[in-house]
């Protein structure tokens, strides 16, 4: 059995860029480990899913072990960083905030888990963390240096297809079934994912789109049914999210990979498994 650490920024990040890939994971034997950085303090709140006084930080945490159960991690885990909220905003410059840390004290934060864990696959995001968000980037900056110090042996840069999205974006936008539905603008988003060219991983989790689906709606105080994610027809829903998109150093150029655990040894069938199999 080998063990993947998927590495976040903030609640529900997890199943909106790797949730395919943590279950299918999880469904070949492999240990699944989620490790966010902050409890998503910053987030906006669907209107009327807190209870009165109830501070957002905790029905986050409570979330992510939902989501994370679904997405098969035997393991979540929070570095106790706070939001830093969206680039430009004040909350930047707190302290205690993941963008204010101390790259290389969060890094053996980090390392201290993939050698507990004994992991032989991280995920981050890329270098600009996928859309400019600023605890997105120090993702990226922490969880490199951090398998630097572990000897992780592989580590992807989960990202989107810029391309493959614009493509998807104007043909919904010709399409009446998606009236209604606010679909992001990313053609003024220059930094918004990776140019296909750069890209090195593409993974088919259309097999568990639904599982996909699910997660997100476990994080009930950031995504409401009437969010781009749950609301978009189903065929447009696989078209966006049914490949998880990565760039590995030292591969490519062009798709290499289509597994992430691709070679590492799974887990041995449990006794009635080997029964069934006559072994």
């Amino acid at each position: 059995m080998a063990t993947l650490v998927t590495f976040h920024a903030h609640p529900d990040d997890e199943c909106i860029t790797c949730g395919g890939v943590m279950r299918t994971a999880a469904d070949q034997g492999h240990r699944v480990v989620l490790v966010v950085a902050t409890r998503g303090e910053q987030g906006e709140v669907v209107e009327g899913v807190l209870e009165p006084g109830e501070p957002l930080w905790r029905r986050r945490v409570s979330e992510t072990h939902a989501a994370g159960e679904i997405l098969g991690a035997e393991r979540v885990e929070f570095l106790g960083y706070t939001d830093s909220g969206m680039m430009g905003d004040p909350a930047n410059g707190e302290p205690g905030t993941f963008w204010q840390a101390d790259v290389e004290q969060a890094a053996q934060r980090l390392a201290a888990l993939l050698i507990e864990e004994a992991a032989d696959v991280l995920t981050v995001y890329d270098a600009h963390g996928g859309y400019g968000h600023p605890d997105h980037i120090q993702v990226h900056r922490v969880g490199l240096r951090a398998a630097e110090l572990a000897g992780t042996p592989r580590v992807y840069q989960a990202t989107q297809n810029r391309d493959h999205m614009l493509r998807g974006l104007q043909a919904l936008a010709d399409h009446p079934e998606t009236a209604g539905i606010e679909l992001p603008d990313i053609g003024e988003a220059p930094e918004f994912g990776s140019p296909e060219s750069v890209l090195t991983a593409a993974v088919d989790v259309t097999a568990h789109l639904d599982v996909k689906r699910a997660a997100m709606r476990a994080h009930a105080t950031q995504i409401s049914e009437e969010s781009f994610f749950l609301a978009m027809p189903d065929e447009a829903f696989a078209y966006a999210f049914g490949t998880e998109w990565f760039i590995r150093a030292g591969q490519g150029p062009g798709i290499t990979e289509t597994d992430l655990m691709a070679g590492l040894p799974t887990a041995p069938p449990a006794d009635d498994d080997r029964a069934r199999l006559g072994s």
